[in-house]
């Protein structure tokens, strides 16, 4: 544990030492689970990004942290409350026994109740929640069950997640062998439906593709992602970005250890934007939130087209996707995109 906080020190010394630097709005502790890191761990982190030269936090920053539900004892969630951290993403997944078994999830149904308990009396009053959805039907997951219980929990904020394959993963292997059938298009829109009317009766905003917050709960450090505001990332295979330019960090944590020990920055490769890429990134970011964009003339065949489908809605000259438009973001992004570039 040391010696990871004093490589994530080391590389904010090295990148941002007597920079200047607009004070940080938003602080993220994940991409990993840096509940592991305990009460003290997570002080002893932010205490050093603190202290960085160079570096303040903004009074009143959103401050998250990821969290496994098992981790989230009294103790550690008055720890992390002292230390600063004052939101909660905590990755439920799932309130069904087998399916949190066949994930190799080390919490069992009732950790996100006893979670969710102990964070609420440490005075985190903000609070996120993962589901994951299109399970193999071989587990027999309720869907409505898990929607449910997991409002029962009164979250602040719900995040979903479709399982997708990806090679070269044990799911990967076990569905290119045969042993396991990923859900098929028709259930993960059916599921995907379900929870955007679900949970909108329940009082949520469904405010980005994933993403469904009650009032004043949006994540703000993810919705600056999505206005392609800068962002400065640490850690092993962290991402950067200043308006322009995108770079990443090593992404093992070996050399990533090794290079900032040696007080040189541990960059694994940048690109620069194009204006191709801008455009892109505008369609399909703009796209994915509530937001939507603004239209130009040569968008209106489109969108026009989109609107009659019930994947769009236009308004005051802004166009947003519906939640069936969600479930087609990729191609309506590339077809915008195709269409504003010539």
């Amino acid at each position: 544990m040391s010696e990871y906080i004093d490589g994530i020190a080391a590389e904010l010394k090295t990148r941002f030492a007597g920079a200047e630097i607009e004070p940080l709005t938003t602080i993220y502790l994940g991409g990993g689970t840096p509940s592991k890191l305990g009460p003290e761990g997570v002080r002893h982190l932010l205490d050093r990004l603190r202290a960085t030269p160079g570096i303040s936090v903004q009074e009143g920053a959103e401050v998250t942290m990821e969290a496994n539900p098992e981790d989230v004892t009294p103790e550690a969630a008055a720890g992390w409350v002292e230390a600063g951290i004052n939101r909660l993403s905590m990755g439920a997944q799932s309130f069904h026994a087998v399916t949190l078994a066949w994930m190799h999830r080390t919490h069992d149904v009732d950790a996100a109740n006893r979670a969710m308990s102990a964070a609420r009396t440490a005075g985190i009053n903000n609070i996120s929640m993962d589901l994951i959805f299109a399970l193999p039907s071989d587990l027999e997951r309720n869907w409505d069950s898990d929607l449910s219980m997991a409002l029962a929990l009164h979250p602040d904020h719900i995040s979903l997640y479709g399982l997708t394959v990806e090679p070269h993963t044990p799911l990967g292997r076990w569905t290119a062998r045969g042993e396991v059938a990923e859900a098929p298009e028709e259930r993960y829109a059916a599921e995907y439906l379900r929870a955007h009317k679900f949970l909108s009766t329940a009082g949520f905003e469904h405010y980005e593709v994933s993403n469904f917050a009650k009032s004043g709960k949006a994540s703000r450090h993810n919705s600056s992602y999505w206005q392609r505001a800068p962002y400065i990332g640490v850690g092993p295979s962290a991402h950067s970005f200043d308006g322009s330019t995108r770079r990443w960090n090593e992404r093992e944590y070996e050399p990533w250890r090794a290079t900032v020990a040696s007080g040189a920055d541990p960059l694994g490769g940048s690109e620069e934007l194009t204006v191709e890429n801008v455009l892109a990134e505008d369609a399909y970011l703009g796209l994915r939130t509530l937001n939507g964009l603004p239209v130009t003339d040569v968008d209106t065949d489109v969108i026009s087209a989109w609107s009659k489908s019930g994947w769009a809605v236009l308004r005051n000259d802004r166009v947003t996707l519906t939640a069936e438009g969600w479930l087609r973001l990729d191609s309506l992004a590339a077809a915008l995109t195709t269409v504003r570039s010539h």
